[in-house]
């Protein structure tokens, strides 16, 4: 069940970075509400990891919760704000997933 709790943490992490990026392009009222969800997102994203590090160890339960947020945001940036998808970005991406499956099959 924390490992549900860790991968809902994770993907909290990625709608905190996509409320930043809608943000950045907005102002006024619109500009607050996407703060809004970024705080909310953020908390309930710290919230979830706490929980979930009351079981699991810490030094597996971070890099995966980073891990996640890291590699949803670069899809997130490459699907919805149209960033580059170059061979290095996607290179480094897969290994960094490739690292958090090692350390998850070590721990």
């Amino acid at each position: 069940m924390n490992w549900i709790i860790l991968i809902v943490a994770g993907l909290c992490e990625v709608g905190f970075t996509y409320c930043l990026g809608r943000a950045k392009a907005v102002d006024g009222l619109q500009w607050w509400c996407w703060i809004g969800g970024f705080a909310l997102f953020t908390i309930v994203s710290m919230g979830l990891l706490a929980k979930a590090t009351q079981t699991l160890p810490l030094g597996t339960a971070y890099p995966v919760w980073t891990g996640i947020g890291a590699v949803g945001t670069v899809l997130v940036g490459i699907f919805i704000f149209n960033e580059p998808a170059t061979f290095w970005r996607l290179f480094f991406i897969t290994t960094l997933i490739a690292s958090i499956v090692g350390l998850k099959m070590v721990s």
